[in-house]
């Protein structure tokens, strides 16, 4: 019984592979998923060498959203509802404003007048004149409107209009900033990054934020690293607009015969595989192929027709395996060319012999736990 129970147990692990205790998919297995015709195979294995990772570096970087489009020409030094102005008013004569008072709001020859807020009719209330519109109008525009309503009631009077307070040309800013709230716009002070400033700046690291202009029915996007470093995407903003950063971590996987099994989050800047295997240890020495170390992702399809890749894109990019020999020379200066993107999964398959190794492994498991039920049937059976 000992020897039939035995020989069972190895046939079954011989005939079916996936019995032994796996890490990730062998190289054969992956070899067979790309050897499929065009439209059947799942993904495309591309030789990793120097020249193939400066030819990815040399393509147009990814597409990943612009502000340009969104950029505003609206005027915003022009006054609306709910800001505070000081209207000021000198009459010569003094015959209308030439009571006294301790405000400095309104003037006439020193004397003055309560202080205007626009209604929400667009006016302000001006003694002798009325409601004046100012709604859409610069100060000094304003300042016209109000001297031509007083014309024929105040001797040749002079208005002038400052902004006291800026309640309608606001933005508001949430997300990952410091201040989220309401943040004014000036003819000084219009662009994101004067609006991110006057919220106290990003919470997070800059390579790790989106940032969305809400406009009416319409979003623009754009990493926030494009902002910073591109004149273009600095765009201006109108009234009303909502911005939103959002947290978007740039996180890259690692597993299979290596020292760490892990989710990283990137650092700033670039990095190399040189950089992910130094992290996490390198490869297992005792386990790991260091002829096909491998790199799993969706490759953008302007990166995947320079390298000749006729593998069909879908709709996260074209899926692409890059395989790097590491125990040649050009391998390490190839590791340390070849940039890793967000989302790449980098995996070591383990060796032949680390896979024979473990195969007799649980042969010898498995022989050991039918002697001890061997012994057990004896013993009960005496």
């Amino acid at each position: 019984m000992k020897h039939s129970v035995l020989a069972v147990l190895i046939l079954a692990t011989l005939g079916g592979c996936s019995t032994v205790p796996r890490d990730g998919p062998s190289g054969r297995a992956i070899e067979r998923g790309a050897e499929a015709d065009v439209n059947g195979a799942s993904y495309a294995i591309v030789p990793l060498d120097y020249a193939v990772a400066e030819r990815i570096k040399a393509t147009a970087g990814p597409d990943r959203g612009s502000l340009a489009a969104a950029a505003s020409s609206q005027p915003i030094d022009v006054i609306g509802e709910g800001d505070g102005l000081i209207v000021s008013i000198f009459e010569p004569s003094g015959a209308l404003f030439g009571g006294g008072s301790s405000s400095t709001n309104i003037r006439s020859g020193g004397q003055s007048l309560p202080a205007a807020t626009v209604d929400r009719a667009g006016a302000v209330a001006v003694p002798y004149a009325g409601a004046v519109r100012v709604a859409g109008l610069t100060t000094t525009e304003a300042a016209a409107a109000i001297r031509r309503a007083l014309v024929g009631k105040v001797g040749n009077p002079q208005v002038s209009v400052v902004l006291a307070e800026n309640a309608s040309n606001t933005v508001t800013v949430l997300g990952e900033v410091r201040e989220p709230g309401r943040k004014p716009l000036s003819v000084n002070s219009n662009t994101i990054l004067d609006v991110l400033a006057a919220a106290g700046g990003p919470a997070r690291p800059s390579q790790d934020i989106r940032v969305d202009v809400r406009r009416g029915d319409q979003t623009f996007s754009a990493p926030l690293t494009a902002v910073s470093s591109n004149f273009e995407e600095n765009i201006r903003l109108q009234t009303g607009d909502l911005v939103s950063l959002s947290y978007v971590p740039r996180r890259y996987r690692t597993f299979g015969a290596v020292n760490a099994i892990t989710l990283v989050d990137m650092p700033a800047g670039e990095t190399t595989l040189a950089d992910v295997l130094s992290r996490v240890g390198g490869l297992n020495d005792a386990a790991a192929n260091a002829r096909s170390v491998m790199v799993f992702r969706f490759e953008r399809p302007e990166v995947a027709e320079a390298l000749g890749i006729t593998q069909p894109a879908t709709i996260k990019g074209v899926p692409v395996i890059y395989r790097l020999n590491l125990e040649e020379g050009e391998g390490l200066f190839t590791a340390g060319s070849f940039v890793i993107q967000p989302e790449d999964i980098i995996y070591a398959p383990r060796a032949l012999s680390a896979e024979v190794s473990k195969f007799f492994g649980l042969i010898q498991q498995v022989t050991r736990v039918v002697y001890d039920l061997s012994v057990t049937n004896t013993l009960t059976s005496n």
